[in-house]
């Protein structure tokens, strides 16, 4: 707990978004908005079935660690990346799963395919990080949260930790803010 979180900043993942903007990745562009604004894990994208999506209610019902249901929001921006790439850019297969790989073979994706199709996004993108997984779009997820006005319950709430210890590390992500409020060590002048 004592290193900083990996996160990208607020233009990255706008970049990484619009990177997906074009009509052939539909698919890319929900996954990337899955990961970057609710936190979800690289496996729970990949396991996301038509079952899980209750449009009415708007929310989606996860499956996570520990095989614990959660229900997260539907936000509209979710939602319309969604039915663009089941309406529009998702083949025809017979399969209760969201997303389905764009090659033959045609069958749901795992999270590998989950983790590839963002390091490709990456690098359309043209960001430049040492972490190219999903999990960085996680992390990213929880500092914007943060950075936005989120209390650390409520993005606890959001990425489903156990602990809100967890999700303290995120805390952790604004060093200026941080040394504006940080107390100088005893018997030492602040620097």
């Amino acid at each position: 707990m004592a290193s900083i979180p990996r996160f990208l900043p607020d233009a990255d993942i706008a970049r990484i978004s619009g990177a997906c903007n074009e009509e052939r990745r539909l698919r890319d562009r929900a996954i990337i908005l899955l990961l970057v604004r609710l936190g979800l894990r690289a496996s729970e994208v990949a396991r996301l079935s038509f079952d899980d999506i209750d449009w009415r209610q708007g929310s989606i019902r996860l499956c996570g660690k520990g095989r614990r249901e959660e229900l997260l929001p539907l936000t509209q921006e979710i939602g319309d990346a969604l039915l663009a790439y089941i309406e529009r850019g998702r083949p025809a297969l017979a399969t209760p799963s969201v997303f389905i790989t764009e090659y033959a073979p045609l069958r749901p994706i795992d999270r590998i395919a989950v983790k590839c199709m963002v390091k490709r996004a990456l690098k359309r993108a043209g960001v430049e990080s040492r972490y190219k997984g999903a999990h960085i779009q996680r992390h990213s997820a929880a500092t914007a949260m943060l950075r936005h006005g989120v209390s650390l319950p409520g993005v606890s709430t959001v990425l489903r930790h156990r602990s809100q210890a967890m999700t303290a590390h995120y805390a952790k992500f604004d060093t200026a803010l941080l040394a504006a409020i940080a107390q100088p060590w005893p018997g030492r002048s602040p620097c």
